[in-house]
């Protein structure tokens, strides 16, 4: 009947919360009617009734709430439980305080937060029910027991009581806090390897599409090379048709080069392999490459770092990612992207600012997903970022996005570096 709430852990656990509550009040209400018709006993049954009738009340606005949009959260949760700690110690202030035997159900609530809330609720419910205990100690309606002949030994018992409360409230918290952690920590840990595994499966298809992509893409390049070889000879004299045809011939010879290496590191058995570069001349040769993919792109560069300049891993994957970042950035922009470079001797931070109209709140929150673009159809496929983060990543970085104040959004890379430059 909670179908709507299934999605939420704190509104599952709140129908529980709810259901225990329900048998708690019918339990009550039972053992109420033994005690009035078996026992000859006198307390202040009015008083007790209203409680519950209370705790009842609650429990209906409970139900309610449960069928409203809204999540639950620690907080309303802690709320909760806060109410059934302060009516089971109503019900025992009026039927012998410490001195009944159920004043041990403190447990119950303590665990519950244990188990369902962070640390710190747990910690305020043990201060709590300690203290309702320890209240109850001196302040509670006593049962009509006579006691007097054994007032010493009465008096131990209680506080034995008390004690083993105290150190079983301690010990409860802290174990459960430990394990709950614990739990959680390889629930993230379970959901990060289901996370990479599926990304390594995107990365392993994407991988096989692109080498069949390559060998494809082979032919028409050549034709289109020949091609664009007659027709700059056919017109010598056209000066500006010169220009135009040289830029497209040097297109299509960085396409050829392109696809060439891809299938000639196609077959290297790990992808980080690599020689070592200074992270200047690293950056410097992703720029060149960049402004001949894209002359028409206008940007501006500033570094600064620790001298000497420190080394990175030269890598095609890497250039690729960054080379892809760029070009989201020139996507994005509308007159002019400005680039930062800033690194330590273990720490590569670059930044790509673009003037564009910044991202959408769903671009920020899928960004990174494969064939998830923003882009207009048939301008984009989805995988540049995608392979750009999980590249990147797996070489030890990060990739942030997000929107700038002033418009415009920033793209972030932290790289990991190999250390100083002895050369």
């Amino acid at each position: 009947m909670f179908s709507d709430l299934s999605q939420s852990p704190l509104s599952k656990n709140l129908q529980r919360l709810f259901l225990l509550r329900n048998i708690s009040i019918l339990a009550e209400c039972l053992t109420f009617a033994i005690v009035y018709w078996t026992i000859d006993i006198e307390i202040p049954w009015t008083k007790m009734i209203v409680v519950v009738i209370l705790l009842s009340a609650i429990n209906l606005l409970t139900w309610l709430r449960l069928h409203q949009p809204w999540p639950v959260s620690h907080h309303e949760f802690f709320f909760q439980l806060l109410v059934d700690v302060f009516a089971l110690s109503a019900l025992l202030y009026f039927s012998g305080g410490s001195t009944n035997p159920f004043i041990s159900l403190y447990l119950l609530p303590l665990t519950i937060a244990a188990t369902a809330l962070p640390w710190h609720f747990t910690w305020i419910m043990a201060m709590i029910t300690i203290a309702c205990y320890s209240l109850l100690l001196f302040v509670y309606i006593p049962l009509p027991h006579d006691h007097s002949n054994h007032l010493l030994e009465f008096a131990l018992h209680v506080s034995g009581m008390w004690l083993a409360f105290v150190l079983s409230t301690v010990i409860i918290a802290w174990f459960v806090v430990k394990m709950s952690a614990s739990i959680r920590e390889r629930d993230q840990d379970l959901a990060k390897a289901r996370e990479q595994a599926l990304r390594n499966e995107q990365i392993i298809a994407l991988g096989t599409l692109a080498a069949g992509a390559a060998h494809e893409l082979g032919t028409p390049l050549s034709t289109m090379a020949v091609v664009t070889g007659e027709l700059q000879k056919e017109y010598p004299d056209d000066t500006e048709f010169q220009g135009n045809i040289k830029i497209l011939r040097d297109q299509i010879m960085h396409c050829k080069q392109t696809l060439t290496h891809l299938l000639a590191k196609a077959g290297q058995n790990r992808a980080e392999q690599g020689s070592e570069l200074t992270v200047d001349t690293f950056l410097h040769q992703i720029l060149d490459k960049w402004k001949l993919i894209r002359p028409s792109v206008k940007f501006t560069y500033q570094s600064t770092g620790m001298q000497p300049v420190p080394t990175i891993m030269e890598n095609q994957l890497l250039y690729q990612s960054i080379l892809n970042l760029l070009n989201n950035a020139a996507d994005a922009s509308s007159k002019c992207i400005e680039i930062n470079s800033h690194w330590d001797y273990k720490t590569l931070h670059l930044e790509i600012i673009d003037d564009g109209k910044g991202l959408s709140t769903e671009a920020l929150q899928r960004a990174g997903e494969a064939f998830f673009s923003s882009k207009a159809p048939g301008h984009g496929f989805g995988i540049g970022l995608f392979l750009a983060n999980a590249n990147i990543e797996r070489f030890g970085g990060s990739v942030r996005l997000f929107n700038l104040e002033n418009g415009g959004a920033c793209t972030q890379v932290v790289l990991p570096l190999i250390g100083k430059n002895h050369d």
